[in-house]
């Protein structure tokens, strides 16, 4: 998980408080810029499938995405600390600068430590606009396992080379930390935490979102693979290398979130519709 801020009542919190619901909150629309509300609904719609998908940890993970800034600082959309993923909305989540602080008047609160990994990445990688990650059952057993991802399934040759790993180094509120996560991921586009998790970056939610279900989907593959008790057939390196470039084009701007997202703002639309408040 990611820890709480260590000084709770800096950032507003108290005993006895209680959050909104996000349901009842004033709608921002109209009162951010058009670029910057519809960064907002696509996030909130990320939250709300990554719950969708079984993917959340109720509240102790992270999407966050970066919106264009309006004095020259970076600026980035986080969730509020305390909201489940499921009700997610795109008046809810919280404008932050690189240190996780809100910069924006809210009825809720930020957790900075959580913002330690994305704002590494975010600042280090030009095409890092969205960061996902998540704590699901089978990526952590992956991610717990000393070869990582193998090469078993389809789903796990499309992302296999393209794969960086970082050690554990606990519960990652250690900003020195950022630059060695940074080294490790280098130009890859999905990051194995160690005994922690999965991350993925993306030019947009919708890419990072869908490199997520790839290395979500390799993940359980994996550990339904093992439950056998014959070892499970493995593709050699070249076989993996071909499927990566096979794969690539699902990944470009402009193609594979124009085929996969539209279906699934459609389902979202259908199973939990609201997240465009």
């Amino acid at each position: 998980m990611n820890a709480p801020s260590r000084n709770m009542e800096a950032v507003g919190v108290t005993p006895g408080f209680s959050l909104p619901d996000p349901a009842t909150l004033p709608s921002l629309k109209g009162k951010v810029s058009d670029e910057e509300w519809r960064l907002r609904c696509a996030l909130a719609a990320a939250y709300r499938l990554v719950a969708l998908y079984g993917w959340d940890d109720m509240i102790f993970t992270h999407i966050s995405v970066r919106v264009p800034s309006e004095d020259g600082e970076p600026r980035f959309l986080l969730n509020p600390y305390g909201l489940f993923f499921e009700e997610m909305t795109a008046s809810s989540l919280i404008k932050v600068d690189l240190k996780g602080n809100a910069v924006q008047e809210t009825p809720y609160f930020t957790n900075p430590a959580g913002f330690t990994i994305h704002s590494a990445l975010h600042m280090s990688r030009a095409d890092a606009h969205c960061v996902l990650h998540t704590h699901s059952p089978h990526g952590v057993a992956v991610s717990a396992q000393q070869d990582g991802l193998r090469r078993y399934s389809q789903f796990a040759m499309i992302v296999h080379d393209d794969i960086a790993y970082h050690d554990y180094e606990g519960i990652a509120t250690d900003l020195d930390e950022r630059e060695r996560l940074v080294r490790d991921m280098g130009n890859h586009g999905f990051l194995i935490l160690r005994n922690h998790g999965l991350l993925t970056v993306g030019a947009n939610c919708a890419t990072a979102f869908l490199r997520m279900y790839f290395l979500e989907q390799a993940c359980k593959a994996q550990i339904l693979a093992q439950s056998d008790v014959k070892a499970p057939r493995e593709e050699p390196p070249a076989m993996a290398a071909k499927v990566l470039q096979q794969g690539a084009p699902a990944f470009v701007e402009g193609i594979g979130d124009n085929l996969a997202w539209p279906g699934l703002l459609r389902k979202l639309n259908r199973a939990n519709p609201g997240y465009d408040r």
